[in-house]
């Protein structure tokens, strides 16, 4: 037997027991491993249903071109369905995700658009309204918009609930799964509570996103937002996939335990996944371990593990990035504040201000040996100068040393609060600008670069390897 091309292939992924990360839990763990399918992730359920429901609607029509936002996976789903039926693709994706999910798209003939991360989702850069902009100027395209497209849920609907509850004899008791869009844990969530309507289903969310919130308060908590990690999953929106009236709970997981728990996964489970797998398992096992009493040996748990480990090897499986983003035997009660005490710095914040000359920043920047630097307006943040944006601006524009900063600024760097913990700010030096600022309680500032936590860390161990060597004479 043989399928007539590789969409035949997708779905019927394998259910999988944890055995040791789940060692101790008191009921059966199973997961769900999705980078089975051909594209490598769960998306590629919905890649097919997406362009089914818009060829059936007429939006998509031959040699048409298929656009959509992406953190990756999707966009690999949609591109084989692309290559099977003649399409063409743009994807917008932003530069919070790994090269080797762009390698990915663009090895399979798609288009790629690189946006911020850290814009306001309506924000014209955004990833979303690039891939809106893209569908209105580009004849005979369609964007899918996998966030309120219904077809996402359906897909998983139809396919992954049908397929647990047959895996599992109808014996599943709990279903967790994080989620981004929401089609995955509504989708199949709906199937199974049909079928079952005292099945408990389960959220797992990152700190960053609004969902954990908005689930226990219906409220849209802007504050609840900011940068974070682990990739393709939460949200700074409220897709209209996501079915919060069909989740009994909700928890949430740090970057550290996702990355951890992905690591974890691949050595004592063979199991190769990426990093909302890893976060979905860790929020499982804090879920277990806080509901023990509710748990018993007939329990049967899936988690569905979306995606492969091979388009995070940059990252989650690189030692190095590990430790520099304080992954790695590394503390997690470190705050931005003990990073500036532990750095032995200036006192005050170099500065330059919005009317001195380009010369003028070069000067100052060169005086201190720094290779970023804050632009203010009197008291007030207005802007950043780098390095990387000078020297561009002085190879277009030489006569620019001249002329005022505001004509070289880039926006202003993040402003962060002096108790930010570790894992989070260094989700900020993430982003291209590779600085964030403190505000202190009386309203000045200062500045961490991603050098001064790396100098940070290594003070932290050091002084961490000569307390154990202390302990040990």
């Amino acid at each position: 037997m043989w399928h007539d091309n590789i969409l035949g292939t997708v779905g019927n992924t394998p259910l999988v027991k944890l055995n040791r990360v789940a060692q101790g839990v008191p009921c059966t763990v199973l997961a769900k491993l999705e980078y089975f399918n051909p594209g490598a992730s769960v998306k590629d359920r919905i890649g097919i249903a997406m362009v089914e429901r818009a060829e059936q609607e007429g939006r998509l029509k031959p040699g048409g071109t298929i656009i959509e936002g992406t953190s990756g996976n999707t966009g690999a789903g949609l591109a084989l369905v692309a290559i099977a039926r003649g399409y063409r693709c743009i994807f917008t994706t932003t530069d919070k995700q790994s090269q080797e999910k762009i390698d990915v798209l663009q090895a399979l003939d798609a288009e790629v658009i690189v946006c911020p991360t850290n814009v306001e989702p309506d924000d014209p850069r955004s990833y979303y309204s690039v891939a809106r902009r893209l569908a209105k100027e580009i004849p005979n395209s369609v964007y899918l918009n996998q966030y309120d497209n219904p077809a996402n849920a359906e897909a998983h609907y139809k396919t992954s609930g049908p397929e647990l509850w047959e895996q599992t004899d109808g014996t599943i008791t709990h279903y967790v799964a994080s989620a981004g869009t929401g089609g995955t844990i509504s989708g199949t969530a709906r199937y199974l509570k049909e079928k079952n309507p005292e099945l408990t289903v389960v959220g797992v969310d990152p700190y960053g996103s609004v969902y954990y919130k908005y689930f226990f308060t219906r409220e849209f908590d802007k504050t609840e937002i900011y940068p974070y990690v682990t990739e393709g999953v939460g949200e700074d929106i409220l897709a209209k996939n996501m079915d919060f009236d069909l989740v009994d709970d909700y928890v949430r997981a740090t970057d550290k335990e996702a990355m951890q728990m992905t690591r974890r996964l691949a050595r004592e489970e063979g199991m190769f996944v990426g990093q909302s797998c890893g976060l979905a398992v860790a929020g499982a096992l804090q879920w277990c371990q806080t509901n023990r009493e509710t748990l018993s040996p007939s329990d049967v748990m899936v988690i569905v593990l979306p995606d492969s480990g091979f388009r995070y090897l940059s990252k989650t499986y690189n030692d190095r990035w590990m430790r520099n983003n304080g992954f790695l035997d590394r503390p997690t009660y470190v705050t931005a504040d003990e990073v500036i005490a532990l750095r032995r710095r200036q006192k005050h914040i170099v500065h330059v201000q919005a009317g001195d000359t380009l010369g003028d920043a070069i000067a100052v920047m060169s005086e201190h040996g720094i290779s970023q630097i804050p632009v203010m307006d009197g008291a007030s943040v207005v802007g950043s100068l780098t390095e990387k944006g000078i020297l561009k601006r002085l190879i277009a524009t030489p006569e620019a040393r001249n002329e005022q900063v505001a004509g070289t600024m880039s926006d202003p760097f993040p402003i962060v609060p002096s108790s930010l913990h570790l894992e989070h700010l260094s989700a900020y030096l993430e982003q291209d600008m590779g600085a964030v600022l403190v505000q202190r309680t009386d309203g000045s500032y200062d500045i961490i670069t991603k050098s001064d936590l790396i100098s940070a860390l290594a003070n932290i161990g050091r002084t961490n390897s000569e307390s154990k060597g202390k302990h040990h004479e």
